[in-house]
C-alpha cells in the first residue's frame, strides 16, 4: 500500500498544476465564447427544470427535474460537508474564494458538456429496466463529435470515469459516512459499510428509473434540512458573517492562516485546495453529470444544458458557501478540541514539528505525563501535532509509557495497552463541519450533519453507480452491468474500512485523469455548442405548442 500511495502522490503532484490551468482556462474560454451563458440563461434553466416545457413523449428515461436531482445527488454530497472543511483546513479561508471561482466558470463548462452529451447520446428501443433506453456522456461525444480516430481517448475517459465512480463517487462517500458514525456513536466502520452498501445495492439494481425516483425525493429533502440548519446558525452569528466574507476575500491572494500542510501562507497552496475541492464538489468538467443529464426526456440538447447551469450554482455558490461561513463564523477551524485519537486511524500521521512536513513513521516514542520529549518528529492528528496525551475522555489522566507505531498501541509501564488515547486536536472533514454546527445549534446541529452525511453519502453513491454503469456499458456492453454493480457495492464496503487519507488521495488522482482529457475535448467541440446555442435561442423551439 505504501508503494501505491507513493506512486499516487508523485502522479498527483504532476497532474494537479495541469488540472488547475486547463480547468480554469477552459472555464474562461467557454464563458467568453458562449457569451457569459451562466448569467444570461440561468432563468431559462429554472423554467425548464420547473417543467414549463416538459413533454412525456420526448425520447429519454427521466424528466428534466429527475435528471437534475440525480446529478445534484451526486454533486451535492460529501464535498459540501467534508470537502469544504478540508479545503479550509489545508488552504485557509481564501480557498473558499477559489471554490467560488471554480463554480462560476464551471457553470459554462457544465453547460457545454451536458449540451454535448445530449447532442451525441445513444438512444435505443430497449425496455430493459437495467439498461434503460439512453446512454450518453463524454465517451459518446468524444467518439461521435470528434470522430472515430478519437475513440482510444473515448475509451480511456470511460475507463477513468468508471474508476472514479468506484473511488470518488463511492468509496469516499462510504468512508466519510463510516468515519462520522464512528466519531459520533462509536459504530464499527465495517457495520456501517455493510448497511450502506446494502441500501445502495437495493436501489442501483433497479436501474435509472428507480435511481431517478429515489434521488427525486432524497435530494430536495436533504438539501432543505442542511441549508435550513446552516442559515439558522448564520442568523444567530450574524455579527461574524461579514468578517468571515472579508477573510475569504483578503486571504484568497494573500493567505496567512492555513492550518495544515507545507506551504502555509503560500498563494498556490490556497488556490490549489480551493480548485481541487471546488471540482470535487460541483464536478464541472469531470464528465460525470452529463451521463445523468443525457437521460432527460428532450429532443433539444440546449434545453438540458441550461438545466445543468443550476448544478454548480446550487452546489457550490449556495450550499458550500453556507458550510464555509458556518465553519469560519464559529471559529472552530482553528481550535484544538478534545478528541479521541485512535492509533490505527488513517487520520494519525507523523510530522516535523516546525514545518509540518510529513516524515517516515519513527520507532516507538516515550511519553512522560502525557508529553513526548522535545524532538523534531511528532505524532499528529489531521497533520497538526498533538501536544498532550491522556487515557481518559475527560483528559484528566495523562498517559505515561510508549507509543508504538508498529503495533498501533500505547503501552503503559504496568503493561496495560491502549488502542485509543485522548488529547487536544484539530478536526477536518465532516467532523469539523459537525463541530461547527454543534457550536451553533448544540446537539441538534450535530445530528443535522450526521443525518445529512448519511443521506448525502448514500445518494451520491447511488447516482455515481449510474455514471459507472454507463461507462461499463460503453466499454463492455450489457453483459457488464451486473458484474459492475457487484464490484461497485464491494468497493463501497472497502471504502468504509479504509483510511480517509488513502481514499481521498486516490480519488483526487482519478479525478484528474478523467477531467484533463474531457476538458480538452470540450474546447475542441465548443464550436458545436456555440452553434446549437445560437440556433436554440433564435428559433425558440420550447415555445412551440405553448
Amino acid at each position: 500500500m505504501d508503494t501505491l500511495l507513493a506512486w499516487q502522490s508523485a502522479l498527483d503532484s504532476f497532474l494537479q498544476p495541469i488540472l488547475i490551468v486547463i480547468l480554469l482556462g477552459a472555464g474562461v474560454f467557454l464563458t467568453v465564447r458562449l457569451g457569459f451563458i451562466q448569467f444570461r440563461r440561468l432563468g431559462h434553466g429554472l423554467r425548464v427544470v420547473r417543467g414549463d416545457y416538459d413533454d412525456p413523449n420526448h425520447p429519454g428515461d427521466v424528466s428534466h427535474f429527475q435528471a437534475l436531482t440525480t446529478a445534484l445527488s451526486a454533486t451535492v454530497g460529501i464535498g459540501n460537508i467534508a470537502g469544504v472543511a478540508i479545503a479550509i483546513h489545508w488552504g485557509g479561508p481564501g480557498a473558499v474564494f477559489w471554490m467560488w471561482l471554480t463554480a462560476v466558470l464551471g457553470m459554462a463548462t457544465k453547460y457545454t458538456e451536458v449540451t454535448l452529451a445530449q447532442r451525441f447520446r445513444q438512444v435505443t428501443l430497449s425496455d430493459s429496466q437495467l439498461a434503460g433506453t439512453v446512454s450518453g456522456g463524454p465517451m459518446y461525444y468524444i467518439e461521435r463529435g470528434l470522430g472515430p480516430r478519437w475513440k482510444p481517448l473515448a475509451i480511456f475517459v470511460a475507463f477513468a470515469l468508471m474508476l472514479t465512480s468506484f473511488l470518488t463517487g463511492n468509496a469516499i462517500q462510504a468512508n466519510t459516512v463510516a468515519d462520522m458514525l464512528f466519531t459520533e456513536f462509536g459504530a464499527p466502520v465495517w457495520a456501517t459499510g455493510l448497511i450502506t452498501a446494502g441500501l445502495v445495492g437495493i436501489v442501483i439494481f433497479g436501474g435509472i428509473r428507480r435511481i431517478g425516483k429515489v434521488t427525486g425525493v432524497l435530494a430536495p429533502v436533504m438539501g432543505v434540512i442542511y441549508v435550513a440548519g446552516g442559515l439558522i446558525i448564520l442568523g444567530l452569528n450574524y455579527q461574524e458573517v461579514l468578517p468571515a466574507f472579508g477573510r475569504i476575500f483578503s486571504e484568497a491572494f494573500n493567505p496567512t492562516a492555513g492550518i495544515a500542510g507545507t506551504g502555509i501562507g503560500i498563494f498556490l497552496q490556497t488556490m490549489l485546495w480551493g480548485v481541487k475541492r471546488g471540482l470535487f464538489s460541483n464536478e464541472a468538467g469531470q464528465g460525470s453529470a452529463p451521463i445523468a443529464h443525457s437521460a432527460a426526456k428532450t429532443p433539444e440538447p440546449v434545453s438540458e444544458g441550461v438545466v445543468a447551469l443550476l448544478e454548480p450554482f446550487t452546489d457550490t455558490l449556495i450550499i458550500c458557501s453556507i458550510t464555509a461561513l458556518v465553519i469560519l463564523s464559529t471559529g472552530v477551524w482553528q481550535e484544538q478540541l478534545p478528541s479521541a485519537l485512535d492509533l490505527n486511524s488513517g487520520d494519525l500521521t507523523w510530522v516535523e514539528a516546525q514545518s509540518l512536513e510529513a516524515v517516515a513513521t519513527p520507532e516507538a516514542i516515550a511519553v512522560e505525563l502525557g508529553r513526548a520529549p522535545a524532538q523534531a518528529n511528532r505524532l499528529a492528528w489531521h497533520e497538526i501535532p498533538v501536544a498532550r496525551f491522556y487515557i481518559d475522555e475527560a483528559q484528566s489522566q495523562p498517559f505515561t509509557g510508549t507509543i508504538d507505531p508498529a503495533t498501533q498501541q500505547a503501552v503503559a509501564p504496568d503493561g496495560t495497552t491502549y488502542t485509543r488515547l485522548y488529547g487536544p486536536a484539530v478536526e477536518s472533514g465532516a467532523p469539523l463541519t459537525a463541530t461547527a454546527f454543534s457550536r451553533g445549534l448544540g446537539k441538534a446541529g450535530n445530528y443535522i450533519v450526521v443525518l445529512c452525511v448519511f443521506l448525502f453519502g448514500i445518494s451520491t453513491a447511488i447516482s455515481w453507480s449510474y455514471y459507472g454503469d454507463r461507462c461499463a456499458h460503453y466499454l463492455f456492453g450489457l453483459r457488464a452491468l451486473i458484474p459492475f454493480k457487484a464490484v461497485f457495492i464491494l468497493m463501497h464496503f472497502l471504502g468504509a474500512v479504509t483510511s480517509l487519507n488513502t481514499i481521498w488521495g486516490l480519488g483526487d488522482t482519478a479525478l484528474s485523469l478523467v477531467t484533463i482529457p474531457n476538458v480538452f475535448s470540450l474546447i475542441l467541440l465548443s464550436g458545436v455548442v456555440k452553434k446549437l446555442t445560437d440556433t436554440y435561442f433564435q428559433e425558440k423551439p420550447y415555445l412551440k405548442g405553448k
